[in-house]
């Protein structure tokens, strides 16, 4: 089922590279933004169905923006891209609430937590 996300990401190569993915799996990228706070204000004005979250950004970070939009819509689904420790920081994604972590090394699979098996 086609989904709506918004793609947060402080590199505009990584945006793109995440776009490349998502949108031949039929998803629709409703938005971009660059850190943090642009994250919380897209996510109000656009409610996509999804986030893809980068975690290290100037300004507000990917865990703090996570925690806002949480705040926002407690349904909100986020999942994690990053190129930190997946055992550290995959337990903290998923103890704020998101819906998962992916390696951006292996950021293919977030399809297969988007689709599902």
């Amino acid at each position: 089922m086609s989904k709506r996300i918004l793609i947060v990401d402080d590199s505009s190569m990584m945006r793109k590279m995440i776009t490349k993915i998502l949108e031949p799996g039929g998803h629709n990228i409703v938005g971009e933004a660059k850190n943090g706070e642009e994250a919380v204000e897209l996510y109000k004005s656009l409610k996509p169905d999804l986030v893809t979250m980068d975690i290290t950004m100037r300004g507000m970070d990917g865990f703090t923006a996570a925690q806002e939009i949480l705040r926002y819509d407690d349904e909100a689904q986020i999942i994690f891209l990053s190129n930190l420790d997946e055992d550290k920081y995959g337990e903290d994604a998923q103890r704020i609430g998101a819906v998962g972590y992916v390696n951006k090394h292996k950021s293919r699979e977030i399809l297969e937590i988007i689709d599902g098996p």
